[in-house]
């Protein structure tokens, strides 16, 4: 292993907004006239969140476990190296890296869907060439913005945690802070009653458990974010056994996150419209800002004033998770190289701000291709990253259960059994077409699977075997 080291200069409050700058994206604001009540309904939604939150912190406690055992950078590679040889480590690693590298570009390009459809007034960037990539519009200034983004969190996260970890920690508290304010508002609001949010479920659905499973099966997408602490953990000035507390308060407020933005968008029903089933089927068509109906209810809540709060915790939303990804994907690439399962390269830390310099570069070096592919594109690359993420999780909950059984600690024998079975399950939802769930990879996603799945091979074949 290297002799350089990472900087301990991140505090427990940045370690925080780390991960739930990751957790919550763009997603969180257009999910619930998309798929949450879809699928679920208000309640039928809630109570899938509540389940995720228990299964999420069963795992966070098996990430907890191995977190004090090993607090170093690498988080899941370290951990399945040590008990289960480089072959396991490389696989967990592999899938691990394309969900988190994915997910920057994916944030980067968010930024133009915000201008594009909510901002479109005060800043336009469709301008410049334009082109067509599987019926996505790409223009160039939507490109520029995306490009800018990148160049410019790839700059800030070079200069060290230090910096990113305090830049990170006021956009989580704009992105919070946002939220919260439009849940207030709505709550006080006269107009908003509680007949808005009847029925609990989609009236066309009549089994109430497929609807919460439906929406608990994509909880590794929803809350992949918590796994970037073991990332960081190298970087900890505080003592790691602080890190479960930090992963289930910002599990927690991921989940009120979604929720409250799922209530939000029927809180109140536009003129015409006596319940929010038949709201939410009209904003499938619509043209205007009614297509996104979280920001066209808080538009007709609380005004401009709602509108430009929600788009500001969004935009913070994207950023903060541009940067976490950043954050997570470097460490991750930096252990793979200090344990020579890359090219050394990766592992080289910048003179100045000891920061995985190579890592940061290659990412972004990765990422300036996405935003000239278009979101359809990227989107079936990113459809994977919840795979990634389940791997993760069953990795580590499975090392856990390794782990417990040698020491005898009943309760993480317990926990690391019941996360890798969780993880098992997110995946087969993932990988096998089950009726009515609707989540499984689509046809394009397969494909590239494959082409990942073969790179890695060939990949593990030509560099990694030889540390093994």
């Amino acid at each position: 292993m290297s002799e350089e080291k990472l900087q301990k200069k991140l505090s427990p409050l940045n370690v925080w907004a780390l991960a739930l700058g990751c957790i919550i994206g763009w997603g969180a604001f257009i999910m619930p006239g998309q798929i949450f009540l879809v699928k679920a309904g208000p309640l039928g939604m809630a109570l899938a969140m509540v389940a995720a939150s228990i299964i999420l912190i069963i795992i966070s406690i098996n990430y907890y476990y191995m977190i004090k055992r090993y607090p170093v950078a690498g988080g899941e590679f370290i951990y399945v190296n040590a008990k289960f040889g480089m072959k396991n480590a490389f696989i967990c690693s592999w899938f691990l890296a394309l969900c988190y590298l994915s997910i920057v570009p994916l944030n980067a390009t968010a930024l133009a869907l915000i201008f594009r459809t909510v901002l479109h007034d005060v800043f336009v960037f469709q301008f410049g060439f334009h082109y067509q990539v599987a019926g996505y519009d790409v223009y160039l200034g939507e490109v520029l913005l995306a490009l800018t983004a990148l160049f410019l969190f790839a700059w800030l996260s070079i200069r060290g945690v230090s910096v990113t970890g305090k830049f990170q920690t006021l956009l989580v508290m704009m992105l919070v802070g946002g939220i919260v304010v439009v849940s207030v508002a709505a709550f006080l609001n006269p107009q908003v009653s509680w007949s808005n949010f009847s029925p609990g479920f989609p009236p066309d659905v009549d089994n109430h458990l497929v609807a919460i499973l439906s929406i608990l099966a994509i909880s590794p997408w929803a809350f992949v974010g918590f796994d970037t602490i073991p990332q960081a953990a190298e970087e900890f000035n505080f003592s790691p056994a602080k890190s479960l507390f930090i992963m289930v308060v910002a599990i927690l407020f991921g989940s009120f996150a979604y929720v409250a933005l799922n209530m939000i968008t029927i809180s109140i029903l536009p003129p015409g419209f006596d319940n929010w089933v038949d709201y939410i089927k009209a904003s499938k068509t619509a043209s205007d800002l009614m297509a996104l109906p979280t920001f066209y209810s808080t538009s007709l809540l609380l005004g401009k004033v709602g509108l430009f709060a929600l788009s500001i915790s969004v935009i913070a939303a994207i950023l903060s998770g541009l940067l976490g990804f950043y954050m997570a994907t470097s460490r991750l690439l930096f252990a793979m190289a200090r344990d020579k399962v890359i090219p050394a390269v990766f592992s080289v830390l910048h003179g100045k701000y000891k920061t995985p310099r190579n890592a940061i570069l290659f990412i972004l070096a990765v990422s300036v291709i996405a935003p000239f592919m278009g979101r359809t594109v990227l989107g079936w690359i990113v459809d994977m990253a919840s795979l990634g993420a389940a791997v993760g999780y069953a990795y580590t909950s499975l090392v856990a259960y390794k782990y417990a059984s040698e020491s005898g600690d009943t309760a993480i024998k317990i926990t690391g059994l019941l996360g890798f079975i969780f993880a098992v399950f997110f995946a087969i939802l993932l990988l096998v077409p089950i009726p009515y769930f609707n989540i499984s990879l689509g046809r394009e996603s397969y494909f590239f699977l494959l082409i990942w799945t073969l790179m890695g091979y060939y990949f593990y074949r030509t560099q990694a075997a030889k540390a093994d």
